[in-house]
């Protein structure tokens, strides 16, 4: 590559021009802004090297770490890696096909991605004008809102991720309220106050005795989430990482916690007003996002170190996360007995609970099953809901957890 001063023209100050559509299309906050500091670095850092050339762009365009995968797979495509460049091609061929030649070793390309640099259908060709018709006729037979509630998020666009994400800052999670020890004045019954009514009595110089009632204060127990951003789990843990942040600033009490090889503490900054300004400062503070997964020894660091203060007054803990565990399980069995021992009820979200024929193969999966109250799925809006109405019930009442075959 040469330097970014020979360029004649302006034809790459264009090019890192459209590479930033690419990534604002893909969903990467990428403004105007940016693209006149990519230039400016690009002009003092050179492009004599490739490497030195992505890592300049990287520094300008991407600020959280879950915007890694989409910048360096659309730096390999727009910029002609070959490989990727096969890939994409391989993307319009019919699934079918695809499907008979695809190897396990291929990256995946990310959907926004591949919807970003699709091209455009042109407005003046009359045959493509009559698919896009037969396309929205089809799509009538259910309304937008009913598709985006029940679409995984996995498998959801740009555009359909921000749609959610507007509709998880409504969201609220009604958890049933439970009695306390501390008791006031009740007008409506209760048990008898013996202080206020022996007061009450002196007032009247013992000539009548009006009883006094007191009853239990009842309040929202503590929640505590543990959640799960390793690899395997980014894509979910980003959407519900925007969900405990509307939870968090609806109501008190809400603590969160992000693990993956390492225990991190994110409640304060899941407290700031701006869902996008806390993301951004938990992707700096997690030094483990999209790493490996060790469960047994986060839940015995938290067991350690923060049971004792976040799960007192009977607290509820919702573990998101897939199971799958780097140590394949070593020790989870008894930390996840002691944390269950430690709450009012456990509740684990696992995303591979949608699919029908999901079995407890892995030891991650067998040793955190028997201690749970609830096995429930959480891949999209309609999961989120349903956890609210479970929630918002007595125990009693609560369905049983999901039971399989040995």
């Amino acid at each position: 590559m040469t330097d970014a001063s020979t360029q004649t023209g302006g034809t790459f100050a264009e090019n890192i021009m459209h590479f930033a559509r690419t990534l604002r299309r893909a969903g990467l906050p990428v403004g105007p802004g940016r693209v006149i500091e990519a230039i400016r670095a690009v002009e003092v850092a050179g492009i004599r090297r490739r490497d030195d050339f992505y890592w300049t762009l990287h520094s300008v365009f991407v600020n959280r770490r879950d915007q890694w995968d989409i910048f360096d797979q659309a730096f390999h495509v727009f910029w002609r890696n070959p490989e990727l460049l096969k890939k994409m091609m391989d993307m319009m061929l019919p699934t079918t096909f695809l499907d008979s030649t695809k190897r396990d070793d291929q990256p995946e390309l990310s959907r926004r991605l591949s919807e970003a640099l699709a091209p455009s259908p042109a407005p003046d060709s009359d045959q493509e004008s009559d698919e896009e018709e037969i396309e929205i006729n089809a799509t009538l037979t259910a309304s937008d809102n009913e598709l985006l509630q029940s679409k995984d998020f996995e498998s959801m666009s740009a555009e359909e991720m921000a749609e959610a994400k507007k509709a998880m800052a409504t969201m609220r999670l009604p958890i049933m309220e439970v009695k306390t020890r501390r008791q006031r004045a009740d007008f409506h019954g209760g048990v008898i106050d013996m202080r206020r009514t022996l007061r009450a009595s002196l007032r009247s110089g013992g000539a009548s005795i009006p009883l006094r009632f007191k009853s239990n204060v009842t309040r929202h127990p503590p929640l505590v989430v543990l959640c799960d951003i390793s690899g395997s789990m980014t894509q979910y843990s980003r959407m519900l990482l925007h969900f405990m942040h509307a939870l968090t600033n609806d109501r008190d009490r809400v603590h969160t916690f992000a693990f993956g090889t390492r225990l991190t503490n994110i409640t304060r900054y899941m407290r700031y007003r701006d869902v996008d300004a806390a993301l951004d400062v938990i992707s700096e503070k997690v030094e483990d996002w999209s790493g490996g997964t060790r469960i047994g020894a986060t839940i015995k660091e938290f067991n350690k170190f923060w049971s004792r203060r976040v799960l007192g007054q009977g607290a509820v803990v919702l573990l998101i996360s897939d199971g799958l565990d780097r140590d394949a399980g070593e020790g989870l069995g008894i930390e996840m007995e002691r944390l269950h021992k430690s709450c009012r009820q456990l509740i684990w979200l696992n995303p591979l609970l949608r699919y029908q024929g999901f079995e407890p193969r892995s030891k991650g999966v067998k040793a955190i099953l028997p201690h749970v109250d609830q096995f429930r799925t959480v891949h999209n809006l309609n999961s989120l809901k349903e956890l609210a109405d479970i929630l918002s019930q007595p125990m009693g009442a609560q369905p049983e957890k999901r039971s399989f075959a040995a």
